[in-house]
Protein backbone atom coordinates (compact mmCIF):
# COMPACT_ATOMS: atom_id res chain seq x y z
CA UNK A 1 0.00 0.00 0.00
CA UNK A 2 1.59 3.13 -0.80
CA UNK A 3 0.62 6.47 1.67
CA UNK A 4 1.85 9.53 1.16
CA UNK A 5 4.94 10.57 3.00
CA UNK A 6 5.55 13.47 3.69
CA UNK A 7 6.92 14.61 0.80
CA UNK A 8 5.97 15.86 -3.22
CA UNK A 9 7.67 14.34 -6.23
CA UNK A 10 9.88 16.84 -8.10
CA UNK A 11 13.53 17.89 -8.92
CA UNK A 12 15.42 21.45 -8.86
CA UNK A 13 16.12 20.61 -12.53
CA UNK A 14 12.16 20.44 -12.99
CA UNK A 15 11.93 23.84 -11.41
CA UNK A 16 14.93 25.13 -13.43
CA UNK A 17 13.28 23.90 -16.65
CA UNK A 18 9.82 25.55 -15.76
CA UNK A 19 12.06 29.35 -14.96
CA UNK A 20 13.93 28.73 -17.85
CA UNK A 21 10.82 28.27 -19.88
CA UNK A 22 8.73 31.03 -18.57
CA UNK A 23 11.50 33.91 -18.67
CA UNK A 24 12.47 32.71 -22.10
CA UNK A 25 9.37 31.67 -23.81
CA UNK A 26 6.22 32.95 -21.76
CA UNK A 27 3.42 31.60 -19.35
CA UNK A 28 1.39 29.99 -21.84
CA UNK A 29 4.32 28.99 -24.03
CA UNK A 30 5.34 27.55 -21.34
CA UNK A 31 2.07 24.96 -20.60
CA UNK A 32 3.64 23.30 -23.85
CA UNK A 33 6.34 21.92 -22.08
CA UNK A 34 3.80 20.09 -20.07
CA UNK A 35 2.21 17.65 -23.30
CA UNK A 36 5.49 16.06 -22.68
CA UNK A 37 5.71 15.83 -19.06
CA UNK A 38 2.09 14.82 -18.63
CA UNK A 39 2.31 11.95 -21.39
CA UNK A 40 5.31 10.42 -19.59
CA UNK A 41 3.62 10.69 -16.42
CA UNK A 42 0.51 9.06 -17.67
CA UNK A 43 2.50 6.50 -19.65
CA UNK A 44 5.40 5.19 -16.64
CA UNK A 45 4.64 6.64 -13.72
CA UNK A 46 2.00 2.89 -13.26
CA UNK A 47 1.58 3.13 -9.09
CA UNK A 48 0.36 6.80 -9.38
CA UNK A 49 -1.30 6.47 -12.57
CA UNK A 50 -3.36 3.51 -10.22
CA UNK A 51 -4.47 5.26 -7.80
CA UNK A 52 -5.41 8.28 -9.74
CA UNK A 53 -7.48 6.22 -11.90
CA UNK A 54 -9.10 4.43 -8.66
CA UNK A 55 -10.24 8.50 -7.97
CA UNK A 56 -11.86 9.25 -11.35
CA UNK A 57 -13.51 5.03 -12.28
CA UNK A 58 -14.42 4.10 -8.86
CA UNK A 59 -15.33 7.49 -7.12
CA UNK A 60 -16.62 9.81 -9.60
CA UNK A 61 -17.87 6.65 -11.81
CA UNK A 62 -15.80 7.84 -15.05
CA UNK A 63 -15.71 5.47 -17.81
CA UNK A 64 -12.79 3.87 -18.72
CA UNK A 65 -11.76 6.15 -21.84
CA UNK A 66 -12.84 8.89 -19.98
CA UNK A 67 -10.56 7.96 -17.13
CA UNK A 68 -7.92 7.12 -19.26
CA UNK A 69 -7.79 11.12 -20.57
CA UNK A 70 -8.25 12.62 -17.04
CA UNK A 71 -5.22 11.25 -16.11
CA UNK A 72 -3.59 13.13 -18.63
CA UNK A 73 -5.35 16.37 -17.93
CA UNK A 74 -4.63 15.92 -14.08
CA UNK A 75 -1.23 15.92 -14.39
CA UNK A 76 -1.36 18.48 -17.40
CA UNK A 77 -3.14 20.78 -14.67
CA UNK A 78 -0.86 19.91 -12.12
CA UNK A 79 2.06 21.25 -14.23
CA UNK A 80 0.07 24.36 -15.22
CA UNK A 81 -0.46 25.30 -11.54
CA UNK A 82 3.52 24.61 -10.64
CA UNK A 83 4.55 26.90 -13.35
CA UNK A 84 1.73 29.73 -12.51
CA UNK A 85 3.24 29.53 -8.46
CA UNK A 86 6.46 29.85 -10.02
CA UNK A 87 5.56 32.44 -12.51
CA UNK A 88 3.95 34.18 -9.88
CA UNK A 89 6.78 34.25 -7.16
CA UNK A 90 9.14 35.19 -10.06
CA UNK A 91 7.35 38.46 -10.36
CA UNK A 92 4.54 38.09 -12.84
CA UNK A 93 1.95 38.72 -10.61
CA UNK A 94 0.15 41.21 -13.21
CA UNK A 95 -0.37 38.12 -16.20
CA UNK A 96 -3.44 37.02 -13.97
CA UNK A 97 -6.77 38.31 -13.11
CA UNK A 98 -8.91 36.51 -10.41
CA UNK A 99 -12.08 37.12 -8.34
CA UNK A 100 -12.52 36.46 -4.12
CA UNK A 101 -16.23 34.61 -3.27
CA UNK A 102 -16.72 34.94 0.38
CA UNK A 103 -13.78 37.44 0.93
CA UNK A 104 -15.94 38.88 3.28
CA UNK A 105 -15.56 36.10 5.26
CA UNK A 106 -12.22 36.56 5.86
CA UNK A 107 -12.57 40.22 6.52
CA UNK A 108 -15.00 39.20 9.52
CA UNK A 109 -12.55 36.77 10.83
CA UNK A 110 -9.82 39.77 11.24
CA UNK A 111 -11.88 42.46 12.57
CA UNK A 112 -13.43 40.12 15.39
CA UNK A 113 -9.85 40.54 16.55
CA UNK A 114 -9.38 36.69 17.71
CA UNK A 115 -7.44 35.34 14.93
CA UNK A 116 -8.33 32.49 12.74
CA UNK A 117 -8.10 29.37 11.36
CA UNK A 118 -8.10 28.94 7.46
CA UNK A 119 -8.34 24.91 6.56
CA UNK A 120 -7.22 24.10 2.81
CA UNK A 121 -6.79 21.01 0.64
CA UNK A 122 -4.13 19.90 -1.60
CA UNK A 123 -6.35 21.20 -4.35
CA UNK A 124 -5.96 24.24 -6.53
CA UNK A 125 -3.32 26.56 -5.95
CA UNK A 126 -3.69 27.86 -2.31
CA UNK A 127 0.37 28.57 -2.20
CA UNK A 128 -0.67 31.77 -4.10
CA UNK A 129 -3.20 33.09 -2.03
CA UNK A 130 -0.88 35.63 -0.38
CA UNK A 131 0.01 37.53 -3.93
CA UNK A 132 -3.74 38.29 -4.20
CA UNK A 133 -4.68 39.15 -0.65
CA UNK A 134 -2.19 42.28 -1.05
CA UNK A 135 -4.33 43.61 -3.52
CA UNK A 136 -7.34 44.02 -1.07
CA UNK A 137 -6.05 45.37 1.85
CA UNK A 138 -5.80 41.98 3.11
CA UNK A 139 -2.80 42.88 6.01
CA UNK A 140 -2.54 40.09 7.88
CA UNK A 141 0.26 37.29 9.22
CA UNK A 142 -0.26 34.17 7.84
CA UNK A 143 1.32 30.41 9.58
CA UNK A 144 1.81 27.42 7.83
CA UNK A 145 1.60 24.90 10.17
CA UNK A 146 3.57 21.93 8.15
CA UNK A 147 5.24 18.89 8.97
CA UNK A 148 8.55 20.43 7.09
CA UNK A 149 9.01 17.15 5.57
CA UNK A 150 9.02 18.77 1.49
CA UNK A 151 12.15 18.70 -0.49
CA UNK A 152 13.80 21.55 1.52
CA UNK A 153 16.51 22.09 -1.73
CA UNK A 154 13.72 22.80 -3.85
CA UNK A 155 12.03 25.38 -1.42
CA UNK A 156 15.66 26.77 -1.34
CA UNK A 157 15.72 27.28 -5.26
CA UNK A 158 12.34 28.39 -5.63
CA UNK A 159 13.09 31.44 -2.57
CA UNK A 160 15.82 32.67 -4.90
CA UNK A 161 14.02 32.99 -7.83
CA UNK A 162 11.32 35.12 -6.16
CA UNK A 163 11.36 39.04 -6.82
CA UNK A 164 9.23 39.52 -3.64
CA UNK A 165 10.09 36.89 -0.75
CA UNK A 166 7.18 35.10 1.07
CA UNK A 167 5.11 36.83 3.93
CA UNK A 168 3.84 33.33 5.11
CA UNK A 169 5.39 32.11 8.44
CA UNK A 170 5.89 28.06 9.67
CA UNK A 171 4.98 26.46 12.57
CA UNK A 172 6.81 22.93 12.33
CA UNK A 173 4.98 20.03 14.03
CA UNK A 174 7.12 19.14 16.36
CA UNK A 175 7.00 15.67 18.44
CA UNK A 176 6.97 17.79 22.10
CA UNK A 177 4.15 19.47 20.50
CA UNK A 178 5.61 23.06 21.16
CA UNK A 179 4.30 24.18 18.17
CA UNK A 180 0.90 24.27 20.12
CA UNK A 181 2.58 27.62 22.02
CA UNK A 182 3.50 28.67 19.10
CA UNK A 183 0.24 28.79 16.92
CA UNK A 184 -1.79 29.73 20.46
CA UNK A 185 0.84 33.19 20.45
CA UNK A 186 0.25 34.00 16.98
CA UNK A 187 -3.53 33.78 17.18
CA UNK A 188 -3.41 36.27 20.18
CA UNK A 189 -1.80 38.47 17.49
CA UNK A 190 -4.47 37.87 16.10
CA UNK A 191 -2.70 35.95 13.14
CA UNK A 192 -4.27 32.91 11.06
CA UNK A 193 -3.34 29.81 11.14
CA UNK A 194 -3.60 27.38 8.15
CA UNK A 195 -3.58 23.52 7.57
CA UNK A 196 -4.34 20.57 5.09
CA UNK A 197 -6.69 18.54 6.00
CA UNK A 198 -6.43 16.07 3.47
CA UNK A 199 -3.26 14.17 3.59
CA UNK A 200 -1.39 11.93 6.18
CA UNK A 201 1.23 10.09 6.90
CA UNK A 202 1.54 6.58 8.47
CA UNK A 203 2.33 6.30 12.05
CA UNK A 204 0.18 9.94 12.80
CA UNK A 205 -2.94 10.30 14.71
CA UNK A 206 -5.93 10.66 12.49
CA UNK A 207 -9.74 10.63 12.04
CA UNK A 208 -11.95 8.99 9.23
CA UNK A 209 -14.79 9.98 7.52
CA UNK A 210 -16.96 9.66 3.89
CA UNK A 211 -15.44 11.29 0.90
CA UNK A 212 -17.19 10.71 -2.79
CA UNK A 213 -18.73 7.39 -1.08
CA UNK A 214 -15.90 5.97 0.66
CA UNK A 215 -14.37 5.95 4.05
CA UNK A 216 -10.93 7.61 3.96
CA UNK A 217 -8.59 8.92 6.64
CA UNK A 218 -7.52 12.49 7.51
CA UNK A 219 -4.85 14.25 9.92
CA UNK A 220 -6.28 14.24 13.45
CA UNK A 221 -3.99 17.11 14.47
CA UNK A 222 -6.00 20.22 11.75
CA UNK A 223 -9.18 19.14 13.70
CA UNK A 224 -8.46 18.41 17.13
CA UNK A 225 -6.62 21.66 17.17
CA UNK A 226 -9.53 24.24 15.58
CA UNK A 227 -12.15 22.19 17.41
CA UNK A 228 -10.27 23.09 20.91
CA UNK A 229 -8.71 26.97 19.69
CA UNK A 230 -12.36 28.79 19.96
CA UNK A 231 -11.93 30.89 16.85
CA UNK A 232 -13.12 30.97 13.66
CA UNK A 233 -12.18 28.55 11.28
CA UNK A 234 -12.96 28.87 7.86
CA UNK A 235 -12.17 26.68 4.45
CA UNK A 236 -9.96 28.19 1.77
CA UNK A 237 -9.05 27.37 -1.49
CA UNK A 238 -7.87 29.04 -4.81
CA UNK A 239 -8.78 27.20 -8.22
CA UNK A 240 -7.28 27.73 -11.17
CA UNK A 241 -10.01 28.66 -14.16
CA UNK A 242 -9.71 29.22 -17.77
CA UNK A 243 -6.63 31.40 -19.26
CA UNK A 244 -4.78 32.91 -16.19
CA UNK A 245 -7.88 33.15 -14.20
CA UNK A 246 -7.75 32.36 -10.45
CA UNK A 247 -11.03 32.14 -8.20
CA UNK A 248 -10.53 31.83 -4.58
CA UNK A 249 -12.94 30.50 -2.33
CA UNK A 250 -13.59 31.39 1.35
CA UNK A 251 -16.18 29.63 3.23
CA UNK A 252 -16.97 29.65 7.42
CA UNK A 253 -17.42 26.30 8.78
CA UNK A 254 -21.16 26.48 10.31
CA UNK A 255 -22.60 24.91 13.93
CA UNK A 256 -19.22 23.43 15.26
CA UNK A 257 -19.53 22.48 18.38
CA UNK A 258 -16.39 23.38 21.08
CA UNK A 259 -14.32 20.18 21.31
CA UNK A 260 -15.98 18.12 18.07
CA UNK A 261 -13.42 16.95 15.93
CA UNK A 262 -14.87 14.65 14.09
CA UNK A 263 -17.85 17.29 13.41
CA UNK A 264 -15.61 19.75 12.38
CA UNK A 265 -14.26 17.06 9.65
CA UNK A 266 -17.29 15.83 8.77
CA UNK A 267 -18.41 19.93 7.55
CA UNK A 268 -14.68 20.00 5.97
CA UNK A 269 -15.23 16.98 3.93
CA UNK A 270 -18.64 18.23 3.23
CA UNK A 271 -17.21 21.30 1.83
CA UNK A 272 -14.08 19.78 -0.15
CA UNK A 273 -16.65 17.12 -1.88
CA UNK A 274 -18.07 19.88 -3.56
CA UNK A 275 -14.96 21.66 -4.74
CA UNK A 276 -13.35 18.07 -5.70
CA UNK A 277 -16.53 17.77 -7.54
CA UNK A 278 -16.53 21.40 -9.42
CA UNK A 279 -12.49 20.85 -9.99
CA UNK A 280 -12.51 16.84 -10.53
CA UNK A 281 -8.57 17.39 -12.24
CA UNK A 282 -7.49 19.68 -9.47
CA UNK A 283 -7.28 17.16 -6.80
CA UNK A 284 -3.51 16.44 -6.53
CA UNK A 285 -3.53 13.91 -4.21
CA UNK A 286 -1.28 10.74 -5.97
CA UNK A 287 -1.36 7.69 -3.83
CA UNK A 288 -3.74 5.00 -2.46
CA UNK A 289 -6.04 7.67 -0.41
CA UNK A 290 -8.84 5.53 0.45
CA UNK A 291 -6.30 2.49 1.09
CA UNK A 292 -8.72 0.53 -1.37
CA UNK A 293 -6.47 -0.16 -4.63
CA UNK A 294 -4.59 -3.49 -4.94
Amino acid sequence: MNKWKGKSKGTVLGYRIFVWCIRNIGIRSSYGVLYFVAAYYSLFQKKSNQYIRYYFQKRLNYGYWKSKTSIFKSYFTFGKVLIDKTAISAGLREKYTYEFDGIENLRNLLEAKKGGVLISAHIGNFEIAEHFFADIDFDCQINLVTTDQEVTVIKEYLESVAVKKSNIKFIYVKEDMSHIFEINKALSENELICFTGDRYFEGSKYLEAELLGKSAKFPAGPFLIASRLGVPVVYVYVMKENNLHYHLYARVAQNIKNRDSQGLLQSYVQNLETMVKKYPLQWFNYFDFWDDVD
